[in-house]
């Protein structure tokens, strides 16, 4: 006898994420940057021990219009993500993250990076205003992981 499971029940046991969580194209921390211009390197690193998780650096100035490549490095025990958006976007997706804590990411403004591991990812921050990078794991940003991007 051969199962297939409902679209319902594959969301509920996290084996499909719901298509409206990665399809909007609006990035409320700007937009994918273009590879073959110039961009700031920033590099950021990923670290956990003794219950605490963070980023260094926690803190990132920009200037609107600007564009980075930061280069995120995992050094950590344990994989970590790096999700850049407004403190409201973050909220809501980490909220997704606890009922889909498997989810892979995918987004141009989301790096997931395995311990010893680096990514990359080129933005352009074409908006001002305070911005959040987090990682949205369960109990990650919990525990000291995220930091803010200010663009002026």
């Amino acid at each position: 006898m051969k199962i297939i499971p409902t679209v319902a029940a594959a969301l509920l046991l996290g084996l499909l994420v719901p298509a409206a969580a990665h399809e909007d194209h609006q990035f409320s921390a700007g937009e994918p940057g273009n590879p073959k211009k110039p961009a700031r390197i920033v590099q950021v690193v990923m670290r956990d021990g003794d219950g605490k998780m963070w980023f260094i650096p926690d803190h990132i100035n920009a200037r609107k219009g600007e564009q980075v490549r930061f280069i995120i490095r995992n050094s950590g025990a344990i994989k970590h993500e790096f999700v850049l958006a407004s403190v409201k976007d973050n909220n809501e997706h980490a909220e997704m993250m606890k009922k889909n804590p498997n989810m892979e990411h995918h987004d141009p403004n989301a790096k997931s990076v395995e311990p010893g591991k680096t990514a990359e990812m080129i933005w352009r921050f074409s908006k001002s205003g305070t911005l959040e990078f987090a990682c949205l794991i369960p109990g990650h940003r919990e525990a000291g992981m995220h930091g803010v991007v200010v663009v002026k």
